[in-house]
């Protein structure tokens, strides 16, 4: 019979496989030549360096997306979980995510609902660091980054 406990357990278990599987075989890593945005991410306290590329179609609809750097487990993780979902989002639906995923994961004592237009699926995986606050950042850099290149801006952001 199982509980409520051997459930979580098992999507715990779960969830860390799908980090574990996308930091080891990350999804849209490498330059992008061809993209319309882009910005760098920068962790100082953990070393982590991403570039996220985004090319936006003239109907604000990202045609493509990819990475590149180096860091941490979790961050690698995240960026290739971003790159994964955003294809063929508006770039209106891609901030819309990027809301979702950063005042979730930055809000430990709280379990942000889901707007009725996003469904974060693979994204709860990333739920886990809300246990270790410090990895909180890298989990986020990627979709700052991200945040960052829609918005055309040329300064790295930075988790600190």
């Amino acid at each position: 019979m199982n509980t409520a406990f051997d459930t979580d357990d098992n999507m715990r278990d779960l969830y860390r496989e799908l980090i574990l599987d996308h930091a080891r075989n990350p999804r849209h890593f490498g330059k992008m030549d061809d993209a319309t945005h882009c910005a760098d991410g920068i962790n100082p306290l953990c070393g982590d360096k991403l570039r996220v590329y985004l090319r936006v179609n003239e109907d604000q609809l990202i045609a493509a997306a990819g990475f590149e750097g180096s860091g941490c487990a979790i961050s690698v993780a995240s960026a290739s979980l971003l790159t994964d979902l955003i294809i063929g989002l508006p770039s209106s639906q891609a901030r819309n995510y990027y809301s979702a995923v950063t005042q979730r994961l930055s809000n430990p004592d709280t379990i942000v609902a889901e707007p009725d237009s996003i469904d974060l699926g693979k994204l709860k995986a990333l739920d886990g660091v809300r246990e270790y606050p410090s990895r909180v950042k890298c989990a986020t850099l990627a979709w700052h980054a991200m945040n960052s290149a829609l918005n055309n801006q040329s300064t790295p952001v930075s988790t600190e």
